[in-house]
């Protein structure tokens, strides 16, 4: 294994919410840390430069994730592959299409959602694991997943299914990376229920449309949600965890 001591981390959405809680927990000093979201932050450039961290940000649009995933492998490819003790690899973006039946589904809606929270990330992961397949770094990739990727809900059916086709492919990369003797350790992590956007977006769906419109309110009514600062620092010490990827598939409220 290497003798360095820097540590880089490629976080995807990490513009709001818990990833960019993420973020600014992720810019210490010895870290790199490069973003890809819709929108550059203007918050963590500053950020870096006061905690000594290197902070690189891409506005990347994830509905075309062939373009990132070129992007992310020429840009790694230009690291020298001693350079980092550990290299991590976060997708956590993902997109909730109209919260609708699927039949009431705009087609565009259904394949955005798809290619961000599906697509992307297998993209994103191919490209991370072949550009550092040489490194001698500790490597690791963390899906964030979620509840709903292990539980159906009307009218999810794009979110659903994205969460849990990440889950599966996350099993089937855990297989592949067994075989190598460096191999990358793998998780598909559900952080649980965080206070973000996506939670309003939930509470203010039709409830004709959403059967499950109450429950959702009700966690927020009760205090049951996670703030984004909480989640992420649970994710990330998950994350740093001796025995992260011993359990591909994995929950932080259980862990």
């Amino acid at each position: 294994m290497t003798s360095a001591h820097e540590h880089i981390y490629i976080l995807t959405g990490a513009s709001r919410g818990m990833g960019l809680a993420m973020a600014r927990q992720l810019l210490a000093p010895g870290n790199t840390v490069l973003t890809l979201a819709r929108r550059v932050s203007g918050e963590l450039a500053p950020l870096a430069a006061s905690a000594g961290a290197a902070l690189t940000q891409w506005s990347t649009d994830l509905t075309d994730g062939t373009a990132a995933a070129t992007h992310l492998r020429g840009w790694l490819g230009d690291i020298s592959p001693n350079r980092f003790a550990t290299a991590t690899l976060i997708n956590n973006a993902g997109a909730i299409p109209a919260i609708v039946p699927l039949r009431d589904s705009r087609p565009a809606d259904l394949a955005n959602a798809l290619r961000v929270g599906l697509e992307a990330p297998m993209l994103l992961t191919a490209a991370f694991l072949d550009a550092t397949r040489d490194w001698p770094a500790q490597r690791k990739v963390l899906n964030i997943s979620s509840g709903l990727g292990r539980k159906a809900m009307a009218s999810q059916s794009a979110y659903c299914a994205a969460k849990a086709g990440m889950d599966h492919f996350t099993r089937c990369l855990t297989l592949d990376e067994a075989q190598l003797p460096n191999g990358a350790k793998v998780c598909s992590l559900a952080p649980g229920v965080i206070d973000t956007d996506m939670q309003v977006h939930l509470r203010g769906a039709d409830a004709a449309a959403f059967p499950d419109r109450a429950s959702f309110e009700q966690l927020k009514q009760s205090g049951q949600l996670t703030s984004p600062e909480e989640a992420a620092r649970r994710v990330l010490a998950y994350l740093a965890r001796a025995d992260f990827g011993s359990e591909p598939v994995a929950d932080v409220r259980q862990a």
